[in-house]
């Protein structure tokens, strides 16, 4: 039995974790459920990660849940991609310049 995150999108300002939680409890165990928040202000950045316990029942999360409506938001429900490597950021610093003459 293998775990899977899900992604969940659209989600309304007012969710909160126990509210993902209780969303996707009747699919399966859900080890985690978190409503991501912006560093700053503390305010939902309007998407989570929900862990279900197992795989197939994650699946069936999914299907069912994806386009149905949660605190009055049509919810985006998908399996969630690994997180790709932090590309450096481009724009900074102007030293490679072209090749000057001599």
């Amino acid at each position: 039995m293998q775990s899977m995150d899900i992604y969940v999108g659209n989600l309304s300002y007012d969710t909160t974790d126990s509210r993902l939680n209780d969303a996707f409890a009747g699919f399966g165990e859900v080890t985690r459920a978190t409503v991501i928040k912006d560093r700053d202000t503390g305010r939902s950045r309007g998407f989570g990660f929900v862990e279900i316990a197992d795989a197939d029942q994650a699946r069936a999360a999914i299907e069912a849940l994806n386009g149905t409506e949660l605190d009055g938001r049509v919810i985006t429900v998908n399996e969630a991609r690994p997180r790709s490597e932090s590309r450096p950021r481009s724009g900074g610093g102007g030293y490679g310049g072209g090749g000057g003459r001599y």
